[in-house]
Protein backbone atom coordinates (compact mmCIF):
# COMPACT_ATOMS: atom_id res chain seq x y z
CA UNK A 1 0.00 0.00 0.00
CA UNK A 2 1.34 3.44 -0.97
CA UNK A 3 0.25 6.96 0.01
CA UNK A 4 -1.97 8.96 -2.34
CA UNK A 5 0.70 11.66 -2.68
CA UNK A 6 3.32 9.10 -3.70
CA UNK A 7 0.94 7.46 -6.16
CA UNK A 8 0.06 10.91 -7.54
CA UNK A 9 3.69 11.79 -8.20
CA UNK A 10 4.26 8.44 -9.89
CA UNK A 11 1.13 8.89 -12.00
CA UNK A 12 2.03 12.38 -13.21
CA UNK A 13 5.51 11.22 -14.15
CA UNK A 14 4.13 8.28 -16.09
CA UNK A 15 1.56 10.46 -17.85
CA UNK A 16 4.22 12.97 -18.90
CA UNK A 17 6.25 10.12 -20.38
CA UNK A 18 3.19 8.81 -22.25
CA UNK A 19 2.35 12.24 -23.67
CA UNK A 20 5.89 12.63 -25.02
CA UNK A 21 5.52 9.51 -27.18
CA UNK A 22 3.18 9.52 -30.23
CA UNK A 23 0.72 6.63 -29.84
CA UNK A 24 -1.87 6.89 -32.58
CA UNK A 25 -4.19 3.90 -32.93
CA UNK A 26 -2.32 0.93 -34.46
CA UNK A 27 0.96 2.77 -33.76
CA UNK A 28 1.23 2.28 -29.99
CA UNK A 29 4.45 0.25 -30.01
CA UNK A 30 6.55 2.86 -28.20
CA UNK A 31 4.03 3.57 -25.43
CA UNK A 32 3.64 -0.20 -25.08
CA UNK A 33 7.40 -0.42 -24.52
CA UNK A 34 7.18 2.39 -21.95
CA UNK A 35 4.37 0.62 -20.08
CA UNK A 36 6.30 -2.66 -20.13
CA UNK A 37 9.30 -0.90 -18.58
CA UNK A 38 7.07 0.72 -15.95
CA UNK A 39 5.53 -2.63 -15.00
CA UNK A 40 8.97 -4.21 -14.69
CA UNK A 41 10.30 -1.33 -12.57
CA UNK A 42 7.33 -1.76 -10.21
CA UNK A 43 7.73 -5.55 -9.93
CA UNK A 44 4.46 -6.22 -11.75
CA UNK A 45 4.27 -9.49 -13.65
CA UNK A 46 2.33 -8.86 -16.83
CA UNK A 47 1.30 -10.45 -20.08
CA UNK A 48 1.18 -8.81 -23.49
CA UNK A 49 -0.73 -9.40 -26.70
CA UNK A 50 0.12 -6.99 -29.52
CA UNK A 51 0.08 -3.65 -27.68
CA UNK A 52 -2.32 -4.73 -24.92
CA UNK A 53 -1.05 -5.40 -21.39
CA UNK A 54 -2.69 -7.06 -18.42
CA UNK A 55 -1.62 -7.99 -14.90
CA UNK A 56 -3.14 -9.30 -11.67
CA UNK A 57 -2.66 -7.52 -8.35
CA UNK A 58 -2.06 -10.88 -6.70
CA UNK A 59 -1.92 -14.45 -8.02
CA UNK A 60 -5.11 -15.37 -9.87
CA UNK A 61 -7.58 -17.40 -7.80
CA UNK A 62 -10.15 -19.25 -9.90
CA UNK A 63 -12.47 -19.42 -6.88
CA UNK A 64 -12.80 -15.63 -6.79
CA UNK A 65 -14.70 -13.33 -9.16
CA UNK A 66 -12.63 -10.85 -11.16
CA UNK A 67 -12.81 -7.06 -11.39
CA UNK A 68 -11.28 -5.47 -14.49
CA UNK A 69 -9.63 -2.05 -14.50
CA UNK A 70 -9.29 -0.90 -18.10
CA UNK A 71 -8.20 2.16 -20.02
CA UNK A 72 -6.35 2.77 -23.28
CA UNK A 73 -3.00 4.24 -24.27
CA UNK A 74 -3.70 5.09 -27.92
CA UNK A 75 -4.76 8.56 -29.05
CA UNK A 76 -6.32 10.29 -32.01
CA UNK A 77 -4.09 12.46 -34.19
CA UNK A 78 -3.75 16.12 -33.13
CA UNK A 79 -5.99 18.54 -34.98
CA UNK A 80 -4.85 21.70 -36.74
CA UNK A 81 -5.98 23.97 -33.91
CA UNK A 82 -3.09 23.12 -31.57
CA UNK A 83 -1.05 26.10 -30.41
CA UNK A 84 1.17 23.95 -28.15
CA UNK A 85 3.34 21.00 -29.10
CA UNK A 86 0.97 18.04 -28.57
CA UNK A 87 3.90 15.86 -27.50
CA UNK A 88 5.38 18.27 -24.95
CA UNK A 89 3.96 17.60 -21.45
CA UNK A 90 3.70 21.17 -20.19
CA UNK A 91 2.30 22.11 -16.77
CA UNK A 92 0.73 25.58 -16.53
CA UNK A 93 -1.60 26.87 -13.83
CA UNK A 94 -2.21 23.39 -12.48
CA UNK A 95 -3.02 21.93 -15.90
CA UNK A 96 -1.01 19.23 -17.66
CA UNK A 97 -1.20 19.84 -21.42
CA UNK A 98 -0.54 17.28 -24.13
CA UNK A 99 -2.20 14.89 -26.55
CA UNK A 100 -3.89 12.08 -24.64
CA UNK A 101 -3.58 13.84 -21.27
CA UNK A 102 -7.36 13.88 -20.84
CA UNK A 103 -8.38 11.05 -23.19
CA UNK A 104 -7.50 8.83 -21.60
CA UNK A 105 -4.03 9.17 -20.09
CA UNK A 106 -5.25 10.66 -16.82
CA UNK A 107 -7.65 7.76 -16.39
CA UNK A 108 -5.05 5.16 -17.32
CA UNK A 109 -2.40 6.35 -14.87
CA UNK A 110 -5.00 6.82 -12.12
CA UNK A 111 -6.22 3.24 -12.59
CA UNK A 112 -2.63 1.97 -12.56
CA UNK A 113 -2.06 3.92 -9.33
CA UNK A 114 -5.13 2.31 -7.73
CA UNK A 115 -3.85 -1.06 -8.94
CA UNK A 116 -0.48 -0.39 -7.27
CA UNK A 117 -2.31 0.57 -4.07
CA UNK A 118 -4.00 -2.83 -3.91
CA UNK A 119 -1.07 -4.84 -5.23
CA UNK A 120 -0.51 -7.93 -3.06
CA UNK A 121 -3.51 -7.12 -0.84
CA UNK A 122 -5.97 -9.89 -0.02
CA UNK A 123 -9.15 -8.85 -1.81
CA UNK A 124 -12.40 -10.81 -2.18
CA UNK A 125 -11.90 -10.64 -5.95
CA UNK A 126 -9.08 -10.89 -8.46
CA UNK A 127 -8.02 -7.39 -9.51
CA UNK A 128 -6.98 -7.25 -13.16
CA UNK A 129 -5.37 -4.19 -14.75
CA UNK A 130 -5.67 -3.92 -18.55
CA UNK A 131 -3.97 -1.22 -20.64
CA UNK A 132 -5.49 -1.60 -24.08
CA UNK A 133 -4.73 -0.43 -27.61
CA UNK A 134 -6.82 0.72 -30.61
CA UNK A 135 -9.67 2.09 -28.48
CA UNK A 136 -10.03 5.24 -30.54
CA UNK A 137 -10.88 3.21 -33.65
CA UNK A 138 -12.58 0.27 -31.87
CA UNK A 139 -9.87 -1.82 -33.52
CA UNK A 140 -9.88 -5.59 -33.65
CA UNK A 141 -6.45 -5.77 -31.97
CA UNK A 142 -7.65 -3.87 -28.91
CA UNK A 143 -9.68 -4.99 -25.90
CA UNK A 144 -11.89 -7.18 -28.08
CA UNK A 145 -8.95 -9.44 -28.88
CA UNK A 146 -8.53 -10.24 -25.17
CA UNK A 147 -12.08 -11.29 -24.29
CA UNK A 148 -11.55 -14.99 -24.96
CA UNK A 149 -8.28 -15.22 -23.04
CA UNK A 150 -9.12 -13.25 -19.88
CA UNK A 151 -11.29 -14.43 -16.97
CA UNK A 152 -14.92 -13.31 -17.02
CA UNK A 153 -15.51 -9.99 -15.26
CA UNK A 154 -17.87 -9.60 -12.32
CA UNK A 155 -17.40 -5.90 -13.10
CA UNK A 156 -15.29 -3.89 -15.54
CA UNK A 157 -14.34 -0.34 -14.58
CA UNK A 158 -13.52 1.48 -17.82
CA UNK A 159 -11.43 4.62 -17.44
CA UNK A 160 -12.71 7.50 -19.56
CA UNK A 161 -12.97 11.20 -18.66
CA UNK A 162 -16.38 11.63 -17.00
CA UNK A 163 -15.52 14.09 -14.19
CA UNK A 164 -15.74 11.02 -11.92
CA UNK A 165 -19.43 10.62 -12.70
CA UNK A 166 -20.37 6.98 -13.23
CA UNK A 167 -21.80 6.01 -16.62
CA UNK A 168 -23.93 2.92 -16.01
CA UNK A 169 -25.13 2.68 -19.62
CA UNK A 170 -23.60 3.57 -22.98
CA UNK A 171 -24.95 3.86 -26.49
CA UNK A 172 -23.72 1.42 -29.10
CA UNK A 173 -22.82 2.30 -32.69
CA UNK A 174 -23.79 0.81 -36.01
CA UNK A 175 -22.61 2.33 -39.30
CA UNK A 176 -24.78 1.35 -42.26
CA UNK A 177 -24.24 1.80 -45.98
CA UNK A 178 -27.65 2.43 -47.56
CA UNK A 179 -27.69 1.60 -51.29
CA UNK A 180 -30.34 3.12 -53.57
CA UNK A 181 -30.34 1.87 -57.16
CA UNK A 182 -31.63 3.57 -60.30
CA UNK A 183 -30.85 3.26 -63.99
CA UNK A 184 -28.24 5.22 -65.92
CA UNK A 185 -29.32 7.43 -68.80
CA UNK A 186 -28.37 10.59 -70.70
CA UNK A 187 -29.25 13.74 -68.75
CA UNK A 188 -30.32 15.52 -71.97
CA UNK A 189 -33.07 13.00 -72.70
CA UNK A 190 -36.03 11.70 -70.72
CA UNK A 191 -34.45 8.38 -69.87
CA UNK A 192 -32.99 6.48 -66.95
CA UNK A 193 -34.06 6.39 -63.32
CA UNK A 194 -32.28 8.95 -61.15
CA UNK A 195 -30.98 7.24 -58.00
CA UNK A 196 -30.68 10.62 -56.22
CA UNK A 197 -34.38 11.25 -56.65
CA UNK A 198 -35.11 7.65 -55.64
CA UNK A 199 -33.31 8.27 -52.37
CA UNK A 200 -35.35 11.36 -51.43
CA UNK A 201 -38.19 9.38 -49.86
CA UNK A 202 -35.78 7.48 -47.61
CA UNK A 203 -33.96 10.69 -46.69
CA UNK A 204 -37.27 12.29 -45.67
CA UNK A 205 -38.05 9.26 -43.49
CA UNK A 206 -34.58 9.35 -41.92
CA UNK A 207 -34.86 13.05 -41.10
CA UNK A 208 -37.77 12.44 -38.74
CA UNK A 209 -37.23 8.79 -37.84
CA UNK A 210 -38.05 7.75 -34.27
CA UNK A 211 -37.26 4.31 -32.90
CA UNK A 212 -40.18 2.80 -31.00
CA UNK A 213 -38.44 1.87 -27.74
CA UNK A 214 -36.74 4.25 -25.30
CA UNK A 215 -34.12 3.64 -22.63
CA UNK A 216 -34.52 4.82 -19.04
CA UNK A 217 -30.90 6.03 -18.92
CA UNK A 218 -30.09 6.79 -22.55
CA UNK A 219 -33.38 8.04 -23.96
CA UNK A 220 -33.93 7.54 -27.68
CA UNK A 221 -31.83 5.70 -30.22
CA UNK A 222 -30.86 7.95 -33.12
CA UNK A 223 -30.08 7.59 -36.82
CA UNK A 224 -28.35 10.29 -38.88
CA UNK A 225 -27.52 10.42 -42.59
CA UNK A 226 -23.93 11.70 -42.55
CA UNK A 227 -22.38 11.03 -45.98
CA UNK A 228 -23.90 10.79 -49.47
CA UNK A 229 -22.29 9.85 -52.80
CA UNK A 230 -23.95 9.73 -56.22
CA UNK A 231 -23.14 10.35 -59.85
CA UNK A 232 -19.99 10.29 -61.94
CA UNK A 233 -20.43 13.21 -64.36
CA UNK A 234 -22.88 16.02 -65.05
CA UNK A 235 -24.54 14.55 -68.14
CA UNK A 236 -25.23 11.05 -66.83
CA UNK A 237 -28.32 10.21 -64.78
CA UNK A 238 -26.84 8.41 -61.74
CA UNK A 239 -27.76 4.77 -61.31
CA UNK A 240 -26.49 4.53 -57.72
CA UNK A 241 -26.80 6.66 -54.60
CA UNK A 242 -24.91 5.59 -51.45
CA UNK A 243 -25.83 7.06 -48.07
CA UNK A 244 -23.88 6.48 -44.86
CA UNK A 245 -26.04 6.15 -41.77
CA UNK A 246 -24.70 6.69 -38.23
CA UNK A 247 -26.96 4.79 -35.82
CA UNK A 248 -26.56 5.34 -32.06
CA UNK A 249 -28.39 2.56 -30.28
CA UNK A 250 -29.50 2.52 -26.64
CA UNK A 251 -29.69 -0.46 -24.33
CA UNK A 252 -33.36 -0.81 -25.34
CA UNK A 253 -32.11 -2.52 -28.52
CA UNK A 254 -29.49 -4.90 -29.74
CA UNK A 255 -27.89 -3.70 -32.97
CA UNK A 256 -29.67 -6.50 -34.79
CA UNK A 257 -33.07 -5.35 -33.46
CA UNK A 258 -32.38 -1.72 -34.39
CA UNK A 259 -31.29 -2.80 -37.87
CA UNK A 260 -34.51 -4.75 -38.43
CA UNK A 261 -36.71 -1.87 -37.28
CA UNK A 262 -34.89 0.62 -39.47
CA UNK A 263 -34.86 -1.58 -42.56
CA UNK A 264 -38.61 -2.16 -42.30
CA UNK A 265 -39.18 1.56 -43.00
CA UNK A 266 -36.67 2.13 -45.79
CA UNK A 267 -36.59 0.99 -49.42
CA UNK A 268 -32.78 1.22 -49.68
CA UNK A 269 -30.64 -1.88 -49.34
CA UNK A 270 -28.95 -1.64 -45.95
CA UNK A 271 -25.47 -3.08 -45.38
CA UNK A 272 -24.16 -2.81 -41.79
CA UNK A 273 -20.38 -2.46 -41.64
CA UNK A 274 -20.20 -4.09 -38.20
CA UNK A 275 -22.36 -5.53 -35.45
CA UNK A 276 -19.58 -5.38 -32.82
CA UNK A 277 -20.24 -2.14 -30.96
CA UNK A 278 -23.25 -3.01 -28.84
CA UNK A 279 -24.89 -0.76 -26.28
CA UNK A 280 -24.37 -1.62 -22.63
CA UNK A 281 -26.22 -1.24 -19.34
CA UNK A 282 -25.90 -2.62 -15.84
CA UNK A 283 -28.34 -5.11 -14.35
CA UNK A 284 -30.60 -3.10 -12.03
CA UNK A 285 -29.46 -5.10 -8.99
CA UNK A 286 -25.70 -5.00 -9.60
CA UNK A 287 -23.71 -4.25 -6.44
CA UNK A 288 -21.74 -1.40 -8.06
CA UNK A 289 -24.98 0.62 -7.99
CA UNK A 290 -25.00 0.29 -4.19
CA UNK A 291 -21.40 1.52 -4.19
CA UNK A 292 -22.37 4.54 -6.28
CA UNK A 293 -25.16 5.35 -3.85
CA UNK A 294 -22.89 4.89 -0.82
CA UNK A 295 -20.20 7.17 -2.30
CA UNK A 296 -22.77 9.66 -3.63
CA UNK A 297 -21.51 9.24 -7.19
CA UNK A 298 -23.73 10.70 -9.89
CA UNK A 299 -24.88 8.04 -12.37
CA UNK A 300 -25.79 8.73 -15.99
CA UNK A 301 -26.11 7.25 -19.46
CA UNK A 302 -23.30 8.09 -21.87
CA UNK A 303 -23.87 8.91 -25.55
CA UNK A 304 -20.18 8.44 -26.44
CA UNK A 305 -18.49 5.18 -27.36
CA UNK A 306 -15.70 3.44 -25.45
CA UNK A 307 -14.26 -0.03 -24.89
CA UNK A 308 -17.45 -0.75 -22.91
CA UNK A 309 -19.01 -1.60 -26.28
CA UNK A 310 -16.63 -4.54 -26.68
CA UNK A 311 -16.77 -5.86 -23.09
CA UNK A 312 -19.57 -8.45 -22.76
CA UNK A 313 -19.73 -8.14 -18.96
CA UNK A 314 -21.28 -5.67 -16.49
CA UNK A 315 -19.31 -2.44 -16.75
CA UNK A 316 -19.22 1.19 -15.72
CA UNK A 317 -17.34 4.08 -17.29
CA UNK A 318 -15.78 6.58 -14.91
CA UNK A 319 -12.62 8.64 -14.70
CA UNK A 320 -10.92 11.99 -14.09
CA UNK A 321 -11.05 14.65 -16.78
CA UNK A 322 -13.84 15.98 -18.95
CA UNK A 323 -15.14 14.38 -22.13
CA UNK A 324 -15.61 17.88 -23.60
CA UNK A 325 -11.81 18.23 -23.77
CA UNK A 326 -11.29 14.96 -25.64
CA UNK A 327 -9.94 15.32 -29.18
CA UNK A 328 -9.76 19.10 -28.72
CA UNK A 329 -6.84 21.41 -29.48
CA UNK A 330 -4.38 21.95 -26.60
CA UNK A 331 -5.87 19.04 -24.68
CA UNK A 332 -5.24 19.12 -20.93
CA UNK A 333 -6.16 17.63 -17.58
CA UNK A 334 -6.04 19.34 -14.20
CA UNK A 335 -3.44 17.78 -11.91
CA UNK A 336 -5.97 17.80 -9.08
CA UNK A 337 -8.27 15.71 -11.27
CA UNK A 338 -5.62 12.99 -11.41
CA UNK A 339 -5.25 13.00 -7.63
CA UNK A 340 -9.04 12.85 -7.32
CA UNK A 341 -9.16 10.01 -9.83
CA UNK A 342 -6.67 7.95 -7.83
CA UNK A 343 -8.50 8.41 -4.52
CA UNK A 344 -11.85 7.93 -6.26
CA UNK A 345 -10.89 4.60 -7.81
CA UNK A 346 -9.44 3.40 -4.49
CA UNK A 347 -12.65 4.36 -2.69
CA UNK A 348 -14.78 2.54 -5.26
CA UNK A 349 -12.75 -0.66 -4.94
CA UNK A 350 -12.69 -0.49 -1.15
CA UNK A 351 -16.45 -0.02 -1.04
CA UNK A 352 -17.02 -2.72 -3.66
CA UNK A 353 -15.06 -5.25 -1.61
CA UNK A 354 -17.45 -4.78 1.31
CA UNK A 355 -20.36 -6.08 -0.76
CA UNK A 356 -18.81 -9.54 -1.02
CA UNK A 357 -19.41 -12.25 1.56
CA UNK A 358 -17.45 -15.43 2.14
CA UNK A 359 -20.09 -17.35 0.19
CA UNK A 360 -19.30 -15.30 -2.95
CA UNK A 361 -15.89 -16.97 -3.13
CA UNK A 362 -16.94 -20.48 -2.22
Amino acid sequence: MTTIDSLFQTSVGLLKDLIAIPSFSKQEDDTATLLARFFVENDIEFQRKQNNFWAFAQPFDSNKPTVWLNSHHDTVKPNSGYTKDPFSPIVEYGKLFGLGSNDAGGCLVSLIAAFLHFKNQDLPFNLLMIASAEEEISGKQGIGSLIDILPEADLAIVGEPTQMRMAVAEKGLMVIDAIVKGKAGHAARDEGVNAIYQSLQDLAILKNFKFKKKSNFLGESKVSATVIHAGTQHNVVPDLCEITLDVRVTDAYTLEEAYRELSSHLSAELRPRSMRLQSSSLPHDHRILSVAKELKLETFGSPTLSDQALIPYPSVKIGPGDSARSHSADEFIHLEEIKGGISGYISILEAYSKYFTSSDNS
